[in-house]
């Protein structure tokens, strides 16, 4: 069963996909994506509900996690993560002297192109350790998605407003990350879009596979197959895996760059991290 399902879904074709060209506009191509998925929107449902998942899909799981939702199992990391963020480095500073605004409410606008590079929120964390003294804490779990559970709950319920600004670096690390996107890799043979594009809604044995449209509002995320949080470049790695393929370094130029595309690919979204996932 399982074989049938990779060679019918290996056979899909990229329609969007394919429209979105390279070297197309970043508006260009985010208004072809949100066209897509306005056309593939269950019934009842509104672009906005794309934030939910796969709860989009399925009702009573909708209800089901809007009932664990009422006491979530992240909430105690948001706890921690406030009481880390809250703590003194050993020079007296804090994570606050590092951020505009201290870094409250503006996760939306993560990650970002600082003239060099992309700049992820969590890579921001790090650096801001670094530069007060203080060892990195390690990019997947723990602390780190800790504290960017807490700082971007702050900012739940703003819209992602991700910018590719008209930069010849922006723009080449826009359509890398496009292009891992689009990529088949691994011995499945088998592209991020495969399950998340052109998959999106159907099952794959009991799971149903989520639309790429609205992933990057809810990381980091509580999911139960890990018993605990993650950030988006440990689902990275995870899906990697999925199709057989060996997963980069979190936070390297490749999670980073895809991470850049795919939220952009999000833009208007609301966000809702940290959320629950199965």
């Amino acid at each position: 069963m399982m074989k049938k399902i990779i060679i019918a879904m290996t056979a899909i074709g990229l329609v969007a996909g394919a429209q979105m060209t390279a070297q197309a506009s970043p508006q260009s191509d985010l208004k072809k994506y949100r066209s897509y998925w306005k056309s593939k929107l269950p019934a009842g449902k509104s672009m906005s509900d794309y934030a939910d998942g796969i709860y989009i899909y399925n009702q009573d799981m909708y209800d089901s996690w809007q009932a664990i939702e009422e006491f979530p199992p992240y909430e105690l990391d948001i706890a921690a993560g406030e009481k880390e963020y809250n703590k003194a480095f050993k020079n007296g500073k804090t994570y606050a002297s590092c951020f505009k605004n201290g870094g409250i409410g503006i996760a939306q606008n993560y990650p970002y192109w600082n003239g060099k590079k992309v700049k992820t929120f969590e890579a921001e964390l790090n650096e801001c350790r670094k530069k007060n003294g203080e060892k990195p804490l390690k990019y997947k779990k723990g602390k780190l998605a800790q504290l960017s559970a807490y700082l971007k709950d702050t900012a739940r319920g703003k819209a992602i407003n991700v910018v590719v600004p008209n930069d010849k670096g922006a723009l080449a690390a826009y359509e890398d990350g496009k292009q891992f996107y689009f990529a088949r890799r691994g011995q499945l043979n088998f592209s991020c879009a495969h399950c998340h594009f052109d998959g999106a809604g159907k099952y794959i044995r009991a799971n149903i596979l989520s639309a790429g449209m609205g992933q990057a509002t809810n990381f980091p995320v509580y999911r139960s197959k890990w018993g605990g949080l993650g950030t988006m470049h440990r689902r990275y790695g995870g899906c990697n895996k999925q199709v057989r393929a060996k997963p980069f370094k979190a936070q390297g130029k490749e999670y980073t760059n895809l991470e850049y595309f795919h939220t952009f690919m999000s833009n208007g979204q609301i966000m809702n991290a940290p959320s629950n996932r199965q």
